[in-house]
């Protein structure tokens, strides 16, 4: 087998592939996926850039995926788009040579491992750390359920990766209707030192995160939207579609489920923080970040249950006021938390 070690097996429950692939990059390169991907929380859209990907994630001018993802650390990644699967397959192997595993995106019917196999196309990201060409395999890992770390087919892989991903029937939902093009993505992590997961740290990532969602609409960053503000339209936009019986479920199911990550991530870092630190404060401005992940994974429900119409955006509403309302709460406690550190 010629390649990288296996890299960690790194899962939380209420991320998807890309936080998975992107910790267990950085946890490579020796860095707590946590502290790095749990420390922003934000929220940056522009209305439309939405793409039928699982690991779509919005990312501001200037910013590639990673450095989007995590803004207070030394990190960037590059998208690779192989102008055919020959070269994309020759791109990754040099990396894997180099000894570094890379994530590919993969079409979810096509492998094996996957509960999707031969029945529901969909956009996925996995990581590639080793190949054996006697044998005709290739090393993949993926702690997304139902989980699998082992070899497969090259030509499966193959196959996953050069995939149309088209639509078939109404199942296909979400992260269908996007060709997978041999699509590969690989990070840089900065020589530069890494921030210290200590108190005048945490105190200035919280600090930022408030005066990001408070800070008022900036006019020369339009289209964009951000902060609570930015927030607000966006899902008074949702409901006032929905109710028009536009069909706007793609776009809400997966920019909900981003910031249902992140929110979740960034409870859990501050709860990190609390433990590490003994401020019991920042333990109780996680549970509040909590609900607003909570909030985030129901309106993801709702919007897969209710295609359009009146009932859909009269549920939806009461629970996008139930968020804004938690949201704001959960910006006063870690105020005060500040307070502690």
């Amino acid at each position: 087998m010629t390649g990288a070690a296996a890299p960690a097996y790194w899962r939380h429950d209420l991320a998807g592939c890309l936080h998975t692939c992107m910790a267990g990059l950085l946890d490579f390169h020796g860095h707590d996926p946590l502290e790095v991907l749990g420390a922003a929380w934000q929220f940056a859209y522009t209305p439309g850039d939405v793409r039928r990907e699982e690991y779509y994630f919005p990312c501001p001018p200037g910013r590639s995926l990673l450095s989007s993802m995590a803004p207070y650390h030394p990190v960037s990644s590059t998208w690779h788009r192989p102008a055919s699967a020959e070269e994309g397959w020759a791109q990754v192997r040099a990396r894997v040579d180099a000894g570094t595993p890379v994530a590919v995106a993969v079409d979810n019917f096509e492998l094996p491992f996957r509960p999707a196999y031969r029945d529901v196309h969909a956009n996925h990201l996995i990581l590639v750390h080793g190949y054996d060409d006697a044998r005709g395999t290739v090393a993949v890992s993926d702690p997304v359920p139902p989980r699998f770390a082992g070899d497969i087919r090259q030509s499966e892989l193959t196959a996953s990766r050069s995939s149309g991903n088209a639509v078939q029937h109404d199942r296909d939902m979400f992260f269908t209707d996007a060709p997978i093009a041999g699509r590969w993505l690989d990070i840089d992590v900065s020589t530069d030192a890494f921030p210290v997961f200590d108190r005048p740290f945490v105190r200035h990532v919280i600090e930022t995160n408030i005066h990001g969602f408070e800070a008022p609409p900036d006019p020369a960053v339009a289209p964009l939207l951000h902060g609570l503000a930015g927030q607000q339209i966006f899902l008074d936009d949702m409901t006032g579609r929905y109710g028009r019986g536009e069909t706007v479920v793609d776009e809400l199911f997966v920019l909900a489920g981003v910031q249902l990550a992140t929110s979740a991530l960034h409870a859990d870092w501050l709860a990190h923080g609390a433990r590490t630190f003994g401020v019991p404060e920042l333990g109780e401005a996680a549970r509040r970040v909590e609900r607003t992940a909570h909030h985030w994974s129901a309106i993801r429900i709702l919007a897969a249950r209710t295609r359009t119409g009146h009932t859909a955006a009269g549920q939806l509403g009461r629970r996008f006021d139930d968020l804004m309302s938690d949201h704001r709460r959960s910006l006063r406690d870690l105020r005060h938390a500040l307070a502690s550190l």
